[in-house]
């Protein structure tokens, strides 16, 4: 008797978030095939006429091209990076004793409480002058790898989940300590790799603070977040809000993929935390 009402407001409810969430993306992706002149007016929330001029303009006159490549290269090679790092210092977290493991453990979980934001910028690029990276596409894909806790502590808790029967069994085949990590620990935490390259792709391709600090001087290798406040400003300082929006749906494409792509990570994450 009561099973109606309540199916009722758990559905509305869902509606009603599903409304609140998808409403700016609906309405960034129709404000991209109108004119500058309908975005600063107001009006119909449909464009009178769809500009798909907006987003070849976006494309080719603005450069556009050029900021996805490199934001592709920058999230692209610090992902795997990330998930390289995370995943080795969590194996041998995970399989090794030494001295101050747990201290190590502890100091790196408080520091995933205390975000230091901006603070870090003027030491950080500091040290990629000291090194002369400052300069360089690998000097910014560096600072984008993985410093993330939560990265590695995803990779940390899935991997003490699996059995230590199994590298028992591999060592006394004559399997090494990084043979066991390749062929053995690696493709059985692939569901975990996935939610961690999501992560990480995610924080590289959003970041737009560290790149621009590393690329003010250099406008060819700056990320698609740099180009698209460029692309704020036409000629004569006038606002091209159907130009910027025509970019910011551009740039919504490569994340969606890379969602559609992770979701059966997630799945299966979700699946073996029930079951643990």
């Amino acid at each position: 008797m009561y099973r109606l009402p309540g199916r009722i407001l758990k559905w509305a409810f869902l509606l009603i978030v599903a409304v609140l969430l998808l409403f700016p993306v609906v309405m960034a992706i129709l404000g991209a095939f109108k004119t500058n002149l309908e975005l600063n007016t107001g009006g119909s929330i449909l464009p009178e006429s769809w500009k798909i001029d907006n987003f070849i303009y976006t494309w080719k006159e603005a450069g556009f091209s050029r900021y996805v490549a490199n934001s592709l290269l920058y999230s692209v090679s610090s992902t795997i990076a990330t998930i390289i790092v995370c995943a080795m210092a969590a194996y041998t977290f995970v399989r090794r004793e030494f001295p101050g493991k747990k201290l190590m453990l502890g100091i790196y979980s408080g520091m995933m409480f205390i975000h230091l934001g901006a603070l870090t910028l003027k030491p950080a690029y500091e040290l990629m002058v000291t090194l002369g990276l400052n300069k360089s596409v690998f000097g910014l894909i560096m600072m984008m790898t993985g410093a993330g806790g939560t990265s590695f502590f995803i990779m940390y808790a899935f991997m003490k989940s699996i059995p230590r029967d199994l590298d028992e069994a591999a060592t006394l085949d004559g399997a090494s300590f990084s043979y066991i990590f390749w062929r053995i620990m690696l493709p059985l935490s692939l569901p975990a790799i996935g939610v961690v390259g999501l992560f990480a792709f995610r924080g590289g391709w959003n970041s737009y603070i560290l790149p621009l600090v590393f690329t003010m001087t250099q406008p060819k290798l700056q990320p698609i977040t740099v180009g698209l406040v460029n692309l704020k400003y036409g000629v004569g300082g006038a606002v091209q809000s159907h130009y910027m929006l025509a970019g910011a749906c551009i740039s919504m494409i490569p994340i969606l993929i890379i969602y559609l792509l992770a979701n059966k990570s997630f799945m299966q994450m979700s699946a073996g935390s029930l079951k643990g």
